[in-house]
């Protein structure tokens, strides 16, 4: 009888995975940029036929993607190895030459919009004020540009434009909880949500004439819901909000006259159709569990780019007369059949104050369990550790870990308030979350205090030095993932258009002093005992590489065992898939060692 090896580290993160992806409007071709080639391009489709061929070569994450509305071309963003100061390109429909449209070395160009007739780009960009941004017009016949709006007070973004080009609105991100959409038109500037003193959120604007806008909000309500202003009457109604599901993002089908919507509940999406003309709301199954994008056809047919928890990135096809979806790529795991992989199950639990917190746990199967638990607290911190596919994840269970992602205060899709919790408050209760969340473990069969182990990115990294050195007696091992490790350092080194919301999210370095050093990591240096290793890009902007730096040079002069891997073409996260694996085989063979 033939027998074959486990899989292999290579297996698993040989998964290709997709960033970002566009639809011609004749959907004659889908594009999309993935790592088919162990590095991230641009490739296409010629739908029907889903076999597909290179557009680009140059190995580097695309950050923006979009079709010139009569399908002429295509343009793209790109970065360079990590650094997320994309600049703006058009290539042709067949690929080739990328001709540089806004370059400019040393900063960043988002969120592109074509006028109808292709002829001007309008974006927002970190030149010429990268602490609040400019958002500008740029003629693609003459090379002229024009400035739209100076961004002031907060970081300011472009968000759509009206179909005439004579409204636009801009989104100013005072904090991620703290976010307001302002019109523009005739000179004047008028706030979409009725004023207020009381913090909340604007997120997605669509226009659906050039006096209708349509926005995600939860203006005097928790949870975000849909609502529309009118631009000649200044009238702003609420339409549409779901119990329990907090609205994420939306999409307008001018054709058909119906907005399609995101809604997150926990750690799944959902999607819904609203007929604009008969108020009717339809829900619609998907073939996925998080949906990170939508694209609404000329046709009307729907294009979904999602994840599962067994499933990695793909795109469907939804018909609009049959609501039935269909794959246009089929990645999944190679030599791994999706059954072999496992499904989380969700739990809640009450942390020290009777918070109620969800959580997934990744249960290793029984014939390969080492009885190890693994605790991950996710990035952000305001996002949430959803039921989408890891690659790491699925190859620690499949190797006999079990892990447990907790979504404490401050995840997002639970509702502004529980988003709140963790604004100036990094140190304190989200970490008791985690706490609490393994004493449950413990009490509940699911695992054994003498078997924790501690793994986590960004805010996650952050956390898991924290808790090593905070609670060091809980964890056998720990890995951090370019995590903060002095929040005054962190607070002085993000991106230019981050700082004027650090001291609402993080905190003020003068005023919140003795709070930032409580909960900063650095502090409990004498307490960090245990074995780690910790990872990071070189060019991350977000986390920059002194943060680790500092950590591993103040703990290796201790004496604490302490393994220290950069990727020099890296930035915060791992784009180039032999880094994965380098990366991922490290992380299992320092796990492996203290089991």
């Amino acid at each position: 009888m033939i027998t074959f090896k486990k899989p292999d580290v290579e297996q698993f993160f040989r998964t290709f995975a997709i960033q970002d992806f566009a639809v011609s409007p004749d959907e004659k071709q889908l594009i999309f940029s993935t790592n088919l080639s162990g590095k991230y391009n641009l490739w296409a489709m010629d739908l029907p036929n889903q076999f597909p061929y290179p557009l680009t070569f140059v190995d580097q994450s695309c950050h923006e993607l979009t079709y010139d509305k009569e399908g002429r071309f295509i343009i793209a963003g790109f970065d360079n190895d990590g650094d997320e100061n994309t600049q703006l390109y058009a290539l042709p429909r067949q690929g080739g030459e990328l001709k540089p449209l806004r370059v400019q070395a040393g900063h960043r160009h988002m969120g592109p919009l074509l006028s109808k007739d292709g002829n001007r780009l309008y974006y927002t960009s970190t030149k010429d004020n990268p602490m609040y941004l400019n958002a500008y017009c740029y003629n693609l016949e003459n090379e002229e540009e024009a400035v739209m709006n100076k961004g002031n007070l907060a970081a300011t973004y472009l968000m759509d434009v009206s179909p005439d080009e004579q409204s636009f609105v801009y989104w100013k991100h005072f904090a991620n909880t703290y976010t307001l959409a302002y019109l523009h038109k005739d000179g004047e500037e008028t706030l979409l949500t009725p004023a207020t003193e009381k913090q909340h959120t604007v997120t997605g604007v669509v226009f659906t004439s050039d006096t209708q806008v349509y926005l995600l909000t939860n203006y005097d309500e928790d949870l975000t819901y849909l609502a529309k202003y009118d631009s000649e009457t200044k009238e702003f109604t609420k339409v549409l909000g779901l119990e329990k599901e907090d609205f994420n993002s939306l999409q307008f089908d001018k054709e058909n006259n119906k907005l399609y919507i995101v809604s997150s509940k926990g750690v799944e999406d959902f999607l819904y159709e609203y007929d604009l003309s008969s108020g009717e709301t339809t829900p619609l199954q998907t073939p996925v569990s998080v949906i990170e994008k939508l694209v609404v056809a000329k046709s009307g047919n729907v294009y979904l780019m999602g994840r599962s928890a067994t499933r990695p990135f793909n795109i469907f096809q939804m018909t609009v007369e049959t609501k039935d979806w269909s794959a246009c790529t089929n990645y999944g795991v190679p030599g791994v059949a999706e059954e072999e992989l496992v499904e989380p199950e969700v739990l809640t639990y009450s942390s020290f104050d009777g918070l109620e917190i969800e959580a997934q746990f990744f249960k290793a199967k029984e014939d390969v369990s080492n009885g190890h638990v693994i605790l991950w607290p996710h990035g952000g911190p305001q996002a949430a550790e959803r039921k989408s596919f890891r690659a790491l994840f699925q190859f620690l269970v499949n190797r006999g870990y079990s892990l447990f992602a907790p979504n404490f205060r401050g995840s997002s899709g639970y509702g502004l308030s529980f988003m709140k919790m963790v604004e100036g408050d990094w140190g304190h209760g989200p970490r008791l979350d985690n706490i609490e969340g393994l004493e449950w473990l413990f009490k509940n069969g699911y695992a054994d205090r003498e078997k924790i182990l501690l793994m986590g990115g960004s805010f996650g990294g952050y956390m898991a030095l924290l808790l090593h050195g905070r609670h060091a007696e809980y964890f056998k091992a720990v890995v951090d993932i370019f995590g903060p490790s002095d929040l005054f350092s962190f607070i002085d080194s993000v991106p230019e258009h981050w700082k004027p919301a650090m001291n609402q999210w993080v905190g003020d370095p003068v005023k919140d002093k003795e709070k930032l050093i409580e909960y900063s990591p650095i502090t409990y240096l004498d307490h960090m005992v245990k074995p780690m290793l910790v990872i990071q890009g070189a060019n991350d902007p977000r986390v920059v590489k002194a943060e680790s730096d500092k950590i591993v040079e103040a703990l290796q002069d201790k004496g604490v065992n302490v393994e220290y891997l950069v990727l020099e073409d890296e930035g915060h996260g791992f784009s180039k898939k032999e880094n994965e694996i380098k990366v991922n085989r490290t992380i299992l063979e320092f796990f492996d060692r203290f089991i």
